[in-house]
């Protein structure tokens, strides 16, 4: 049955037919998960990706309170930051504009796409109000542009809150963003810079190595750099070394964290410069298993969630 289901997400994804034919009975899908409680959603996928029940009442683990902020503290802010292209305007307020990748281009729609439109030079297109990593393009006239659009109005058509219900997707208008594409001197992409914030101040922070590459790895770091013995749903890559500006980026990301009982802030560092990647409300939508049990529960108790489960309560 999984086999199954996982061959018919990919012809649903990957072909046009495919996606034609079940589009029809996908939206029936969609309907039905939209009267289910959001509450029973995230019960049921913690327990499918966790292997144990998650604790609402009291949640201990990280990953519990990951999803315990994401059924219960929602503000209009939140949907502002999960939006890539509204996020802009509130980093460039809050921190400045000089951090910022630059845009190359935008849209609602996807036949727009086309090369006589985009640059001549690297970027990567993605859409505004998802988790995909988004399409690379080094060289616009070696890309077949028709599955490119095609790709993009199947990313537009569909809502990420409703597998998820990271309630910030919800109301999220799609757009297309293009953005130049990062790159150290040799080509390669850049490492991934993800500080995790609990209660405004970084806690820990991992390093994906690869991101675009199937030997995708993640190194997480103490907040001195010392690497932690935890395995957060990819192996560790080479001990890379601090970055120049890592104090320079764990500044910004705590005062990007002033606003947030949990956020992750990810930059990048590229020849000194620091530019600002995205800001993720629930890590993975905290349905990402350790390796080590004790690193969710180590974690965890240094995520302080009293003030919001007091909140919840007094309403």
């Amino acid at each position: 049955m999984k086999n199954l289901r996982k061959t018919i997400s990919n012809i649903y994804r990957n072909s046009d037919l495919g996606y034609n034919i079940l589009r029809p009975f996908y939206k029936i899908y969609e309907l039905g998960l939209s009267l289910i409680s959001d509450e029973y959603i995230v019960k049921r996928s913690f327990k499918k990706h966790l292997g144990y029940s998650i604790d609402l009442n009291n949640p201990q683990t990280l990953n519990e309170k990951i999803n315990w902020l994401k059924l219960y503290n929602r503000k209009d802010l939140h949907t502002v930051i999960a939006d890539k292209f509204k996020v802009r305007a509130y980093i460039k307020e809050k921190i400045g504009e000089e951090y910022l990748i630059p845009l190359l281009y935008h849209t609602v729609t996807p036949k727009d796409i086309r090369p006589e439109n985009l640059p001549d030079t690297s970027f990567i297109i993605k859409a505004n109000h998802d988790s995909s990593g988004g399409v690379i393009v080094r060289d616009k006239s070696k890309v077949e542009w028709n599955i490119v659009r095609s790709h993009l109005r199947k990313a537009l058509s569909e809502n990420h809150y409703l597998s998820t219900r990271e309630w910030q997707y919800k109301n999220i208008r799609p757009r297309i963003i293009v953005e130049k594409l990062l790159t150290y001197d040799d080509g390669s992409i850049p490492y991934d810079y993800k500080f995790h914030c609990f209660n405004g101040k970084v806690a820990f922070l991992g390093v994906d190595i690869g991101r675009f590459s199937e030997q995708r790895t993640r190194n997480l770091y103490d907040t001195k750099w010392n690497l932690l013995p935890c395995n957060w749903g990819r192996p560790n890559g080479v001990d890379v070394a601090k970055p120049t500006n890592f104090e320079e980026m764990k500044t910004l990301a705590e005062k990007i964290a002033e606003d947030f009982t949990y956020i992750r802030v990810d930059f990048y560092a590229v020849n000194g410069k620091t530019y600002f990647g995205e800001l993720t409300l629930h890590h993975s939508s905290g349905f990402r298993k350790f390796d080590q049990e004790e690193c969710d529960q180590k974690l965890g108790k240094l995520l302080n969630i009293d003030y919001q489960k007091t909140k919840r309560e007094s309403n």
